[in-house]
């Protein structure tokens, strides 16, 4: 039996078909899950006994982009090897030309009513936090009482979900970015691009606001007078959180080569070791699960907590979060002070990453030299794009621009001598 879920795009309306009918053709019962975040399809799967799930969504892609995703047994995403081996076998099925069909047709049922069980799964995760005497008058059925928050649901697959769960909790939620089309998802809204967000937090005078992407399975915050808090911030709060109530395991942390000294610093400070691993979640989730840790997770707000999801999940993330918060007493703008945030400067430069030979080690050592030891340099092709991405932290925004530019500098000589 497998799950099947989507976000609101339009071209996810006849992939999700076509997924059905494909499944169904091959004997294999579908449950049609309808629009749901991803985190949402990852927990069902694992709740409903599914063999396995699938999820239709390009996350924070434009309405344009689509894929497909998929979850193995109990929720877990798929290795990479797993997902080349399903690329090998559609690869020949399709040179064959001949479909094969199975003996015995599977039957699909539409299953909306399931998204109950993923709201009563969030509110139980966030009640049970809040075991600990809170500091205000916040009960532990409504951690979130008393916050007034403004939730950017970017057109996408959480619109109805997110405001529902957080007004369980106990907020006062204005939503905007609730009404998809099909086309608009992500349109200059949700977490990658804040201003919306702000704006209406300043406009109606919120406690906070929160948006996640077109799938849902990251968040990002900003505070009360519409300033930022990336991933990392977020994660500061949590860790802390989790240390203070003794349930982070190993007193430690799994992030990216991407998170900032910052959070390094206050990590240290707090007691709480920090594990890295390359960019993606795939790569945060199984040094988690090596590990034996429970918290992890990137800059840009997918955060994974292995107590309650088995993939990053924004609304769960933004829960924990805002209860955590609230449980303290702070407003959010404290909480983002938690993490003192070393300046950081990004720049792209066009070009084949595999012609960069190891020449480019010299002006990387010299770069990190010029930061005193007090800073990071990462050089690293893009996944996606024929680009080579620089990024430079340092304690002064000045510094990381020149060093930046003289590393943007090496990295183009070496592509000209390759």
């Amino acid at each position: 039996m497998a799950v099947v879920g989507r976000d609101p795009r339009a071209s996810g309306e006849f992939l999700e078909a076509a997924v059905v009918a494909g499944l169904a053709s091959q004997g294999v019962d579908v449950l049609r899950l309808g629009v749901l975040p991803t985190p949402g399809v990852a927990y069902l799967t694992g709740a409903l006994a599914a063999d396995f799930g699938v999820v239709i969504s390009a996350s924070h892609n434009p309405a344009q982009d689509n894929g497909i995703k998929f979850f193995g047994g109990g929720g877990v995403k798929l290795p990479d090897a797993v997902e080349d081996e399903i690329e090998a076998e559609y690869r020949i099925a399709m040179s064959s030309g001949t479909p094969r069909v199975a003996g015995d047709f599977g039957r699909v049922s539409d299953a909306g009513e399931e998204q109950e069980r993923y709201l009563d799964h969030l509110q139980a995760t966030v009640a049970a936090g809040q075991s600990r005497p809170s500091a205000g008058a916040t009960g532990q059925s409504r951690p979130l009482a008393g916050l007034k928050l403004v939730v950017d649901c970017a057109h996408g697959a959480a619109y109805r979900i997110a405001p529902r769960a957080l007004r369980r909790a106990g907020a006062d939620v204005i939503p905007i970015g609730v009404d998809p089309d099909g086309l608009n998802i992500n349109q200059g809204c949700g977490s990658t691009a804040l201003d919306a967000l702000a704006e209406a937090v300043i406009k109606y005078g919120a406690d906070a606001g929160i948006a996640y992407d077109g799938d849902a399975d990251r968040c990002l915050a900003v505070d009360e007078h519409g300033e930022p808090l990336d991933g990392d911030q977020i994660l500061t709060v949590l860790a802390t959180e989790l240390k203070e109530a003794g349930r982070l395991a190993g007193d430690g942390v799994v992030v990216t080569v991407m998170s900032n000294q910052g959070f390094h610093a206050t990590m240290r400070d707090a007691g709480i070791a920090v594990i890295e691993t390359p960019v993606g979640d795939k790569h945060v989730s199984a040094a988690m699960r090596d590990g034996g840790y429970v918290l992890g997770g990137e800059q840009s707000g997918h955060i994974i907590m292995l107590e309650h999801a088995t993939t990053g999940d924004g609304v769960l993330t933004s829960l924990h979060l805002l209860a955590a918060v609230n449980r303290r007493g702070l407003t959010m703008a404290a909480a983002a002070r938690m993490m003192p945030k070393y300046p950081q400067v990004l720049l792209n430069v066009p070009g084949d990453g595999s012609r960069l030979g190891p020449g480019l080690d010299a002006a990387v050592s010299r770069a990190e030299s010029q930061l005193g030891g007090d800073g990071r340099v990462i050089v690293r092709p893009s996944g996606t794009e024929p680009k080579i991405r620089l990024m430079v932290q340092a304690r002064d925004a000045g510094l990381a621009e020149r060093v930046i530019g003289q590393l943007a500098d090496a990295v183009r000589l070496a592509l000209a001598d390759n």
